[in-house]
Protein backbone atom coordinates (compact mmCIF):
# COMPACT_ATOMS: atom_id res chain seq x y z
CA UNK A 1 0.00 0.00 0.00
CA UNK A 2 1.32 3.25 -0.99
CA UNK A 3 2.28 6.07 1.79
CA UNK A 4 -0.29 9.33 1.91
CA UNK A 5 2.25 12.20 1.82
CA UNK A 6 2.35 14.48 4.90
CA UNK A 7 3.36 17.87 5.30
CA UNK A 8 5.37 19.74 7.11
CA UNK A 9 2.24 21.98 8.21
CA UNK A 10 -0.19 18.78 8.90
CA UNK A 11 3.33 17.55 11.23
CA UNK A 12 2.92 20.75 13.01
CA UNK A 13 -0.97 20.43 13.69
CA UNK A 14 -0.77 17.11 15.02
CA UNK A 15 1.74 18.25 17.44
CA UNK A 16 -0.31 21.21 18.60
CA UNK A 17 -3.16 18.60 18.90
CA UNK A 18 -0.61 16.29 20.56
CA UNK A 19 0.67 18.34 23.30
CA UNK A 20 -1.21 18.70 26.73
CA UNK A 21 -1.07 21.91 27.59
CA UNK A 22 0.60 22.98 31.02
CA UNK A 23 -2.10 24.80 33.09
CA UNK A 24 0.33 27.06 34.69
CA UNK A 25 2.53 27.91 31.41
CA UNK A 26 1.08 30.93 29.28
CA UNK A 27 2.24 31.89 26.53
CA UNK A 28 0.61 34.87 24.60
CA UNK A 29 1.31 33.43 21.17
CA UNK A 30 -0.29 29.94 21.61
CA UNK A 31 -3.84 32.27 22.93
CA UNK A 32 -6.59 32.25 20.60
CA UNK A 33 -7.07 36.23 20.79
CA UNK A 34 -3.58 36.40 20.15
CA UNK A 35 -3.82 34.52 16.79
CA UNK A 36 -7.38 35.72 16.20
CA UNK A 37 -5.57 39.28 16.01
CA UNK A 38 -2.66 37.93 13.83
CA UNK A 39 -5.18 36.47 11.26
CA UNK A 40 -7.38 39.51 11.18
CA UNK A 41 -4.30 42.16 10.77
CA UNK A 42 -2.99 40.03 7.90
CA UNK A 43 -6.35 40.22 6.07
CA UNK A 44 -7.07 44.48 6.47
CA UNK A 45 -3.40 44.74 5.41
CA UNK A 46 -4.99 42.21 2.11
CA UNK A 47 -8.15 44.31 2.27
CA UNK A 48 -6.31 47.62 2.39
CA UNK A 49 -3.81 46.94 -0.62
CA UNK A 50 -7.17 46.17 -3.11
CA UNK A 51 -9.08 48.33 -1.36
CA UNK A 52 -7.45 51.39 -0.26
CA UNK A 53 -10.67 53.75 -0.30
CA UNK A 54 -12.66 52.11 1.98
CA UNK A 55 -12.63 50.52 5.45
CA UNK A 56 -13.42 46.93 6.00
CA UNK A 57 -16.62 47.86 8.24
CA UNK A 58 -17.21 50.39 5.36
CA UNK A 59 -17.52 48.00 2.76
CA UNK A 60 -19.30 45.52 5.14
CA UNK A 61 -22.49 48.12 5.13
CA UNK A 62 -22.47 48.74 1.86
CA UNK A 63 -22.38 44.89 0.66
CA UNK A 64 -25.04 44.41 3.64
CA UNK A 65 -27.10 47.12 2.12
CA UNK A 66 -26.73 45.91 -1.39
CA UNK A 67 -28.22 42.71 0.18
CA UNK A 68 -31.29 43.41 1.90
CA UNK A 69 -31.76 47.08 0.74
CA UNK A 70 -33.15 50.23 2.64
CA UNK A 71 -33.05 49.02 6.47
CA UNK A 72 -32.92 51.16 9.42
CA UNK A 73 -29.44 52.24 10.72
CA UNK A 74 -29.78 50.35 14.33
CA UNK A 75 -31.11 47.36 11.73
CA UNK A 76 -27.71 47.52 9.32
CA UNK A 77 -25.56 47.79 12.54
CA UNK A 78 -27.14 44.44 13.85
CA UNK A 79 -26.74 42.89 11.08
CA UNK A 80 -22.86 43.83 10.50
CA UNK A 81 -21.83 43.18 13.92
CA UNK A 82 -21.91 46.87 15.13
CA UNK A 83 -23.01 49.15 17.68
CA UNK A 84 -24.92 51.98 17.22
CA UNK A 85 -21.96 54.61 17.27
CA UNK A 86 -19.55 52.75 15.53
CA UNK A 87 -22.39 52.05 12.15
CA UNK A 88 -23.46 55.96 12.68
CA UNK A 89 -19.65 57.35 12.13
CA UNK A 90 -19.52 54.66 9.19
CA UNK A 91 -22.49 55.63 7.68
CA UNK A 92 -21.79 59.12 8.46
CA UNK A 93 -18.64 58.96 6.53
CA UNK A 94 -20.02 56.43 3.73
CA UNK A 95 -22.92 59.48 3.44
CA UNK A 96 -20.60 62.28 3.03
CA UNK A 97 -18.92 60.13 -0.01
CA UNK A 98 -22.42 59.88 -1.48
CA UNK A 99 -22.49 56.24 -1.52
CA UNK A 100 -25.45 56.20 1.10
CA UNK A 101 -28.73 58.60 1.66
CA UNK A 102 -30.89 58.45 4.61
CA UNK A 103 -34.34 59.30 5.07
CA UNK A 104 -36.75 59.01 8.01
CA UNK A 105 -38.99 56.59 8.40
CA UNK A 106 -42.63 57.49 7.22
CA UNK A 107 -44.39 56.12 10.49
CA UNK A 108 -41.28 56.37 13.21
CA UNK A 109 -39.86 59.69 12.27
CA UNK A 110 -36.90 58.46 15.05
CA UNK A 111 -35.69 55.75 12.73
CA UNK A 112 -33.23 56.67 10.22
CA UNK A 113 -33.35 54.48 7.09
CA UNK A 114 -30.06 54.38 5.16
CA UNK A 115 -30.16 53.02 1.46
CA UNK A 116 -27.34 53.32 -1.17
CA UNK A 117 -27.24 55.42 -3.39
CA UNK A 118 -26.77 55.32 -7.57
CA UNK A 119 -22.87 55.46 -6.92
CA UNK A 120 -23.15 53.11 -4.00
CA UNK A 121 -24.54 50.79 -6.03
CA UNK A 122 -21.98 51.11 -9.19
CA UNK A 123 -19.17 51.19 -6.45
CA UNK A 124 -20.64 47.48 -4.76
CA UNK A 125 -20.73 45.43 -7.93
CA UNK A 126 -17.80 46.90 -8.91
CA UNK A 127 -15.87 45.75 -5.57
CA UNK A 128 -17.92 42.75 -4.89
CA UNK A 129 -15.41 40.49 -6.79
CA UNK A 130 -12.49 42.61 -5.39
CA UNK A 131 -13.89 41.53 -2.11
CA UNK A 132 -14.17 37.62 -3.16
CA UNK A 133 -10.51 38.12 -4.30
CA UNK A 134 -9.50 39.39 -0.95
CA UNK A 135 -11.48 36.29 0.52
CA UNK A 136 -9.59 33.80 -1.58
CA UNK A 137 -5.68 36.08 -0.81
CA UNK A 138 -6.93 35.48 3.14
CA UNK A 139 -7.37 31.82 2.69
CA UNK A 140 -4.98 30.98 0.51
CA UNK A 141 -2.30 29.33 3.00
CA UNK A 142 -5.11 26.56 3.76
CA UNK A 143 -6.04 23.78 1.48
CA UNK A 144 -10.41 23.65 0.26
CA UNK A 145 -10.84 21.33 3.14
CA UNK A 146 -9.13 23.64 5.84
CA UNK A 147 -10.99 26.27 4.80
CA UNK A 148 -14.52 24.57 4.91
CA UNK A 149 -13.18 23.53 8.64
CA UNK A 150 -11.83 27.18 9.86
CA UNK A 151 -15.08 28.72 8.22
CA UNK A 152 -17.00 26.06 10.34
CA UNK A 153 -15.26 26.67 13.71
CA UNK A 154 -15.15 30.44 13.49
CA UNK A 155 -18.98 30.78 12.46
CA UNK A 156 -19.10 28.60 15.53
CA UNK A 157 -17.05 30.99 17.67
CA UNK A 158 -18.79 33.99 16.30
Amino acid sequence: MGRTAVSAEDVKLKLVEAEEPDENDYRLQDQVGFILRKAHQRHVSIFAAHIADLTPPQFAALAKLHDVGETSQNQLGSLIAMDAATVKGVIDRLKARGLVELSKHEVDKRRLLVNLTAEGRDAVARLIPIARDITQETLAPLSAKEVAIFMRLLAKLA
